[in-house]
């Protein structure tokens, strides 16, 4: 199942290895839909396929103790590294349960905000999704979305990007297409209106994405995490020769302490009218 795959102890351990460098790469891309979210005080939001609880945790941060914020996804161990951040940070106004997206266990009319950071690409019924999400947003409450925009650009040219090169006939993973089906311009903001919601603005954002640490890290790192590509890099497994021409792409990014990236992300917003 999809939430044993996520759960897997590869990858909450690369996340725990390198809990700093992911937290530092991801900051930029967390602020954006923070912002993006409209936040006010005493709000009580809902932030969907939360993972270790970003951007959940920024949000009741911003917050300073009004308000709620529940943070939800389908695996539970995640959500497990997700409570125990929030118990080191003191924060009494978030909670992460488990559940679906397509079901959500709440009661209409009942957040002020909903948010979800690079987790709406994986929903199998977006419309089914976006209709819950709908459902249980207050009238004139606020939804805001983050998502990869193209896969060509430098942070998989480099990684995927150059196992490909090397190995045409290896074809990206059916899991990892999802991911960037938002790379058409429009379709996540033309979803939202389907979808009922009103003053929906859509825009492509340049952010900082960049891994504070060495090449060799940032493959480790990228290989354990990356549980779309599973499938592909899998297949390539001690392969030295693509583990060679992968750090010697990263290496011509690493400024000797950040592999520079950047990344382009679709960010779309709307209204329940």
């Amino acid at each position: 199942m999809a939430e044993q795959i996520w759960d897997s102890f590869a990858r909450l351990n690369a996340g725990e290895r390198f809990k700093r460098q992911s937290a530092e790469m991801g900051a930029a891309v967390t602020e954006a839909i923070v912002e993006a979210a409209q936040v006010g005080s005493a709000a009580r939001i809902l932030d969907l396929a939360c993972g270790s609880g970003e951007p959940a945790i920024s949000l009741a941060m911003r917050l300073q103790g009004t308000g709620q914020v529940v943070g939800l996804d389908m695996a539970e161990e995640p959500l497990k590294v997700a409570r125990e951040r929030a118990r080191k940070r003191g924060l009494s106004n978030a909670e992460f349960v488990q559940g679906d997206v397509h079901a959500l266990p709440f009661e209409s009319h009942s957040f002020d905000r909903v948010t979800s950071r690079l987790g709406v690409m994986f929903f199998g019924d977006l419309p089914q999704a976006l209709s819950e999400m709908h459902r249980v947003l207050k009238t004139g409450g606020r939804m805001a979305l983050l998502a990869w925009e193209r896969m060509e650009q430098p942070y998989f040219d480099a990684t995927i990007g150059t196992v490909r090169r090397l190995h045409p006939e290896l074809e990206v993973p059916a899991a990892a297409r999802p991911m960037f089906q938002f790379g058409v311009p429009g379709k996540l903001g033309g979803a939202l209106r389907e979808a009922g919601f009103a003053a929906v603005e859509e825009q492509v954002q340049k952010l900082r994405w960049d891994w504070h640490g060495t090449p060799e890290e940032m493959w480790d790192y990228f290989r354990a995490i990356t549980v779309p590509f599973r499938a592909l890099l899998e297949k390539v497994e001690g392969d030295e020769a693509v583990d060679r021409a992968v750090l010697e792409a990263l290496g011509k990014r690493y400024d000797g302490e950040w592999v520079r990236f950047g990344a382009e992300m679709v960010v779309a917003t709307g209204v329940k009218g």
